[in-house]
C-alpha cells in the first residue's frame, strides 16, 4: 500500500526539508517553503535512478570516444538562427521564457511554419484549445500541413503521442501546466516541473527530437519553478521588451551549442514577430532635431554592436530629497555617476531631479554607456546640445577617469556604417586601434576632458 508523508519544499530552488523553515539554507530566500504531500510506493522505489542497466559501466579515455557532428536545422528566421548559434540542433532541449503577452507563442507558431518540409511538428498546449491556436495561426498566415495539435496536460499521454507520431519538432506550451501521475504534488509545483522536465529531456535525447519548452516567468523576470530547470536544458532563451513597445529582444542566457548573451531583434506587428536586421538604424530613426539632453551611445549585445539614443531630463527638486529615475538603466549606477559629476566636474545636481531613459524599451547593463550618461546629464543641465553626428562610449571610474572598453572596432564600424562623423572613446582604446576609419576619433582620459571635447564645459 502506498505510504504518504509530508515534506516542505522551497519554491525558488526546490530544496526539501522535513519541517517548515523561514529561510531556505540553499538559496537564502525567505518565506518560500510550502507544504507538499508525497506518496511513496515500494514498486516505484529506485525508479528514478540514472541507469537501470545491469552491465557494469567503467570509465574510458575521452580520446577514444567518437564525436558526432552537430546536425542543425535552419529555422528560416535569421534572428532566431543567430541567437541559437546557427539553427536548431537535433535532440536539443530549448527553454523559452518571457512575460505574458510578450510574443512567445507567436514566435513559436511562426517557427513551426518556417520548418515546413523538415517533418512532423507536434504542438502540445496545456493552456489553449485547438480553436484558439487555430485563430492565431490564421491571423499569422500559418500554412504548414505537418503541424499536429494536441491539447493535453498529462505527460504520459504526450509521451505516447510522441512515440506514435515520431515528430522532428515538439512544442510544450507550457511546462508549468504539465503533470505526471506518478507524483501526487500539485500541477506547477517544484516537484512536478522538475519531474516533467526530466521526462521530456529523456524523450528528446533518446529519439533525437528537438523540443521547445515554453515557461512562465515570475515577477522578478525569472523562469517560474526551481533553478535546476535552467540547468537541465541545453539552451535558455528569454524574450524581453515592454508590453506597450513594439520592439522585442530575444536573448540567449545559456547555449551549449553557441555563444551566450546573443540577441535577436524583432518588432511585434499584426502579422507576428518581424525581424529587424539592423537594430541600430531602427532604434535611432525617430530622433528629430538636436535638443539638449539627447545623445547616441554604443553598446554590445552578445557579439552585435547596437547604437541607441539616450535621453535625460533635469528639473529643480520640489521635495527635500532629489529624485533619480532610470528607465532601462541600473538605478544604482545612475546614482554613482551623478555623484562623480558633482565631485569631479563641479556640477551642482544635489537639488535637481534627474530622469534618464533608453529609447525603444531596451535595457542596458553594459558599463560602456557610463560616459554617455555623464554627457547627456551634463548636456540637459547646462542646456547645451550634443552634436547630432557624435557617438559617445566609455566606462567611467569613481575618480572620473574614462576606462577602456571591449570590441571598440566593432562599435566604430557600426557608427561609420550609419553615417556618424565623430566618436568620443577612451584614450587607451584609441592607442590600440589597428583599422583605419573615416570617423573623427577623439580619445579622452577623464570626464572633464570629454565634456570639453563635446562642447559642454
Amino acid at each position: 500500500m502506498a505510504k504518504a508523508k509530508t515534506i516542505f519544499v522551497c519554491n525558488e530552488c526546490g530544496y526539501e526539508s522535513s519541517k517548515w523553515l523561514g529561510k531556505c539554507p540553499a538559496c537564502n530566500s525567505w518565506n518560500t517553503f510550502f507544504e507538499q504531500k508525497v506518496v511513496e510506493s515500494k514498486s516505484n522505489k529506485g525508479s528514478n535512478r540514472l541507469s537501470t542497466s545491469k552491465e557494469k559501466n567503467v570509465p574510458r579515455e575521452l580520446n577514444k570516444y567518437e564525436s558526432e557532428e552537430e546536425i542543425r536545422i535552419t529555422t528560416g528566421i535569421n534572428e532566431l538562427d543567430r541567437v541559437l548559434g546557427g539553427g536548431l540542433v537535433k535532440g536539443s532541449l530549448i527553454l523559452l521564457g518571457g512575460e505574458p503577452g510578450i510574443g512567445k507563442s507567436t514566435l513559436i507558431l511562426q517557427l513551426c511554419d518556417k520548418v515546413k518540409g523538415e517533418g512532423k511538428v507536434l504542438y502540445v498546449s496545456g493552456e489553449e484549445s485547438a480553436e484558439q491556436v487555430k485563430l492565431r495561426s490564421d491571423r499569422l498566415g500559418i500554412n504548414n500541413e505537418d503541424i499536429m495539435f494536441l491539447g493535453e496536460t498529462n505527460i504520459e499521454i504526450v509521451d505516447n503521442a510522441i512515440m506514435e507520431l515520431q515528430p522532428k519538432l515538439v512544442i510544450i506550451d507550457s511546462v508549468q501546466t504539465m503533470y505526471s501521475e506518478d507524483l501526487s504534488a500539485a500541477v506547477g509545483s517544484v516537484s512536478q516541473v522538475r519531474e516533467i522536465t526530466s521526462q521530456i529531456m529523456r524523450i528528446c535525447k533518446e529519439r533525437k527530437i528537438t523540443t521547445f519548452l515554453i515557461g512562465h516567468v515570475t515577477k522578478d523576470g525569472n523562469i517560474a519553478g526551481p533553478r535546476v530547470l535552467e540547468h537541465m536544458v541545453d539552451t535558455v532563451l528569454y524574450i524581453e521588451g515592454e508590453r506597450y513597445f513594439s520592439y522585442r529582444v530575444l536573448r540567449s542566457i545559456k547555449n551549449r551549442f553557441g555563444s551566450t548573451n546573443e540577441i535577436g531583434m524583432f518588432e511585434m506587428q499584426d502579422k507576428g514577430m518581424c525581424e529587424i536586421t539592423n537594430p541600430s538604424d531602427v532604434l535611432i530613426s525617430e530622433r528629430n532635431g538636436n535638443p539638449a539632453g539627447s545623445c547616441i551611445i554604443s553598446c554590445i549585445e552578445g557579439t552585435r554592436p547596437v547604437l541607441i539614443e539616450l535621453q535625460a531630463l533635469t528639473t529643480q527638486s520640489v521635495y527635500g530629497i532629489p529624485k533619480r529615475t532610470a528607465n532601462g538603466l541600473d538605478y544604482n549606477r545612475l546614482a554613482v555617476l551623478i555623484a562623480v559629476l558633482e565631485k569631479k566636474a563641479n556640477l551642482l545636481l544635489g537639488g535637481q531631479d534627474v530622469y534618464l531613459n533608453v529609447v525603444g524599451g531596451m535595457r542596458i547593463t553594459e558599463p560602456s554607456i557610463d560616459l554617455g550618461i555623464i554627457a547627456v546629464t551634463a548636456s540637459v543641465f547646462k542646456n547645451i546640445p550634443i552634436p547630432k553626428e557624435m557617438v559617445i562610449m566609455g566606462e567611467v571610474g569613481l575618480t572620473g577617469e574614462v576606462r577602456r572598453i571591449n570590441m571598440i572596432e566593432k562599435r566604430l564600424k557600426e557608427a561609420e556604417k550609419l553615417g556618424f562623423k565623430t566618436c568620443i572613446i577612451p584614450e587607451s582604446n584609441k592607442k590600440l586601434l589597428k583599422d583605419k576609419f573615416k570617423l573623427d576619433i577623439i580619445g579622452v582620459k577623464d570626464i572633464n576632458e570629454a565634456l570639453k571635447k563635446i562642447g559642454i564645459k
